[in-house]
């Protein structure tokens, strides 16, 4: 069976709920804050870590029953199974679409699925007229973080206790025609 990307329905909730969202990271994204007179600088910079750490998500993922109908599309990867899913937020008064969970099931990474949903993602933001596309990944998701730039997606900004857990989010983004 080919690769299919479509939109959620309730059934698919169980099984996505039930994907392993955690990710193994060898580097992290370390923000330094400098306050001086009237003055703030943040630098990012990639730090190796001395071994791989696994990165719990930021985010209840059995929450996703309760919020997939609030978000404006969730769009699922579906091979024999379901293996990957997408939660797209839209930002109606500036018209920006805001890609905030991209999950891949732990067996099937490092195939090109995180790509496609993010790909169709953006596809689905440009359809609807968004301006503006944006992915947000934890400081310690290495492979969030690559995937982001892979794509093309340029760094646009950082929230430093964005998560209920108080990680860092960055923000990558790019400008839609």
């Amino acid at each position: 069976m080919p690769l299919e990307i479509r939109p959620a329905v309730a059934a698919d909730l169980p099984r996505l709920m039930g994907m392993d969202h955690s990710v193994s990271s060898d580097y992290v994204w370390q923000l330094d804050l400098r306050r001086e007179t009237g003055q703030v600088s943040a630098s990012l910079r990639e730090v190796r870590l001395p071994r791989p750490v696994t990165v719990p998500y930021p985010r209840n993922p059995f929450a996703l029953a309760d919020e997939w109908q609030r978000k404006a599309a969730v769009l699922v990867a579906v091979d024999a199974h379901l293996i990957g899913y997408a939660c797209i937020f839209e930002q109606s008064a500036a018209t920006v679409a805001w890609v905030t969970d991209l999950v891949v099931d732990a067996r099937q990474r490092r195939r090109g699925i995180g790509m496609l949903l993010l790909k169709s993602a953006e596809d689905w933001a440009r359809e609807r007229g968004s301006r503006m596309f944006m992915f947000e990944a934890q400081a310690k998701n290495q492979p969030a973080i690559r995937l982001a730039m892979k794509a093309g997606l340029e760094f646009c900004g950082y929230n430093d206790h964005y998560y209920a857990n108080q990680d860092v989010a960055l923000f990558f983004g790019r400008t839609l025609k």
